[in-house]
């Protein structure tokens, strides 16, 4: 099959997404540690049987996105629901043009930010076919990536926020949400396309309405990159072997596709649940 040349237009298309492997096709079906895999919903994103929600978080980071694409205009025309009745902002994205106005005003995320714009390359790799798109790239410096988040610091130091994962403990929201899987795929793509292996960064804003924005430069290091890296690698045998039909796709039964998707097939023993909950706590 001759591959289609990717553009702005056809780059999240669903053409494009059963050509290639993304990072946002990855984690949905191998998942990270804040977002749970579900194959079978993966499949149906595929084969466009299921449209993933898109909620209000989302909107705002692709509102504050569409400005250092410079293609705000047109993403309000496209979001009508963004706006109230009177046609004005609704709060929150009134709120991110506050957001916007504070990052303008640091001369070191500007900086960071004024790279090339969502700049398109593909690659191969672990037998797939790859696409990314970069936020700001800085050819033979940097590759940069843009993350508006609900809190990018804990309230009490400059430490990046941590969650609670259990059996793992507190972890950062960068490994939390796969962003160093991101940085991995994508310093190996441009590699590949320029025979520069360049440091991967993340420009972070955060949304809190009763603080300041917060804002910060992350810098991913190399070895944690490998290491993200390699965790693809284990992954993606089952993942290409479910997109060629050759396996079975399994089901997580805990997203909204699982759920609404769901069979019954049995019928819930409570006392055996109550017994096995107090195994487990004995443990």
């Amino acid at each position: 099959m001759n591959k289609i040349e990717l553009t702005d237009a056809n780059y999240y298309s669903h053409e494009a997404d059963e050509q290639y492997m993304s990072v946002t096709q990855y984690k949905n079906f191998a998942g990270c540690i804040g977002l749970r895999g579900c194959q079978s919903r993966a499949m149906a994103i595929l084969r466009n049987e299921w449209t993933p929600k898109v909620t209000n978080a989302m909107l705002i980071g692709s509102y504050v996105d569409a400005y250092y694409e410079g293609t705000l205009d047109k993403f309000k025309s496209e979001h009508p629901e963004i706006f109230t009745q009177k046609g004005t902002l609704k709060a929150e994205f009134a709120h991110a043009d506050k957001i916007i106005e504070r990052a303008k005003r640091d001369t070191m995320f500007e900086g960071f930010m004024a790279g090339e714009k969502q700049t398109i390359m593909t690659g191969k790799l672990f037998g797939a076919d790859w696409k990314i798109k970069i936020d700001s790239y800085v050819p033979n410096k940097f590759i940069c990536d843009l993350k508006v988040m609900q809190q990018i610091f804990e309230d009490d130091r400059n430490d990046p926020k941590e969650m609670w994962v259990r059996d793992r403990g507190y972890v950062d929201w960068i490994h939390y949400w796969g962003y160093d899987i991101q940085g991995a795929v994508y310093q190996e793509i441009v590699y590949q396309n320029t025979g520069k292996r360049l440091p991967f960064f993340i420009a972070a804003l955060d949304k809190q309405k009763e603080r300041e924005t917060g804002l910060a430069i992350f810098h991913i290091d190399d070895q944690c990159l490998r290491d993200a890296l390699a965790e693809v690698e284990s992954n993606m045998p089952r993942i290409l072997d479910i997109k060629a039909g050759l396996s079975e796709p399994s089901r997580c039964e805990l997203c909204d596709y699982c759920r609404s998707t769901k069979v019954l097939t049995e019928v819930i023993d409570i006392h055996a649940y109550v017994e096995r909950k107090k195994d487990d706590n004995g443990r």
